[in-house]
């Protein structure tokens, strides 16, 4: 079945149908899950340790775990009651790092000891989202209900809260260029925006539809911002000098909402679709403008809501609401 093309005066919309165009090559992808013994915790936002394992944070059970791949073997280190954990990451030192959501903290981890450093965000207000270091260091992080992004130097415990133009704007996923330049979704807006950290300067860009709600996002090398429009069902990209958008329906349509998203070593997209049962793991190849791989989820994911790509392994590594981790490796 042939892929529709739209062309409106902001770009290019693939209007992609359900099933996947016969005539393009598929990615071959296998989904292997292991079901967390903390039952209803929310497992989520892993990520992968120096040393290989898959550390992550049960959103609804105050933990931080990690995963053995090779003996299936979990192991749980508890946070302080009420902490919300909603994003770990592997910083630079090694150690891991916590975002405290629900009680403005960054927790960080050693993962030999699991021994554990908190950094209280200033007048304890503020809700600690996505995270990510930048090239100096500096961890920075989205604050959906503050409306602000936040930065934190480990070293000095010194926070900087950069409160955003646009109100209700609801920061969401963040990423960084290697330029150290920030970008962001507004997860309550149709925008998408870029912070430039030294003059803590924020631009906005508008997706030209009224029903965009940008939620997760990644950079290509060639500085395209890519973008999952959860709302309207949509892959996007956008090209910052132009400030053009050009977008490409989800498989799934409208009911798609998807989700989590990533970008593995080739360049290729690959997302969530959380409106679909199961959930389905979608991939996208900006080489051939179309879509190249849809696997359901074998838990039915209830929702992926980030998602994160091991280059060693050649493989993505995701949470589920089904109470699952799972990774998805490609080619196989």
């Amino acid at each position: 079945m042939p892929v529709i093309r739209l062309l409106i005066a902001l770009g290019l919309v693939a209007n992609a149908p359900l099933a996947l165009a016969e005539a393009q090559a598929k990615i071959a992808v296998s989904i292997k899950e292991w079901t967390v013994p903390w039952e209803d915790t929310r497992p989520r936002d892993p990520t992968v340790a120096t040393d290989g394992r898959i550390w992550f944070v049960g959103q609804t059970g105050d933990y931080i775990a990690r995963l053995d791949p090779e003996s299936g073997e979990f192991q749980r280190f508890d946070l302080a009651r009420g902490t919300g954990p909603h994003n770990v990451i592997t910083g630079p030192d090694g150690k891991l790092y916590v975002a405290g959501n629900r009680n403005a903290r960054i927790i960080r981890v050693d993962p030999a000891s699991g021994d554990q450093e908190t950094f209280r965000l200033p007048g304890g207000n503020g809700d600690p989202h996505t995270q990510q270091f930048g090239p100096d260091d500096d961890l920075w992080f989205t604050m959906q209900g503050y409306n602000a992004i936040g930065r934190l130097n480990p070293d000095r415990s010194e926070f900087d809260v950069i409160k955003l133009p646009t109100e209700r704007a609801r920061p969401y996923g963040l990423r960084i260029a290697p330029s150290g330049m920030l970008w962001f979704t507004q997860f309550g807006t149709r925008k998408l925006a870029r912070l430039e950290p030294g003059a803590l300067k924020v631009r906005e860009y508008e997706i030209q539809r009224d029903d965009a709600r940008p939620r997760r996002l990644a950079i290509a090398d060639d500085g395209a911002i890519w973008y999952v429009d959860y709302l309207g069902g949509y892959l996007g990209r956008l090209d910052p000098p132009s400030g053009k958008f050009t977008e490409w329906a989800a498989p799934g349509g409208k009911q798609a909402l998807p989700y989590g998203m990533t970008m593995d070593g080739e360049g290729r997209l690959w997302f969530v679709e959380t409106g679909v049962n199961p959930n389905r793991l979608v991939a996208f190849d900006p080489a051939v403008s179309d879509y190249v791989a849809n696997e359901p989820i074998p838990s039915g994911g209830g929702a992926v809501r980030h998602m994160v790509y091991d280059a060693e392994r050649d493989a993505i590594w995701f949470g589920t609401d089904a109470n699952t981790i799972g990774v998805a490796r490609i080619g196989e």
